[in-house]
């Protein structure tokens, strides 16, 4: 069995959580990383903005961060 620690799982949403800032960046919108962690509400509002995106990428890197962190997103 292949079972990540919890260390590794946090390193894990920490580098989605990055790729995520800078798709978010690049479409224009400021994320602040230590707020989305700590701040359920703030994060589902940068991830709902990003859902709607026009970028692929951030629609899909918006949906995989909100599973790694137990959100759910209005639907497309």
């Amino acid at each position: 069995m292949n079972a990540a620690t919890t260390t590794e799982q946090r390193a894990l949403s920490l580098v989605e959580i990055i790729d995520f800032k800078w798709l978010m960046a690049g479409d224009g919108h400021h994320v602040h990383v230590e707020h989305l962690q700590n701040d359920r509400e703030y994060a589902c509002r940068c991830l709902t903005l990003a859902a709607a995106s026009r970028i692929g990428a951030l629609r899909d890197t918006a949906r995989r961060l909100a599973r790694t962190l137990g959100l759910t997103l209005p639907a497309a």
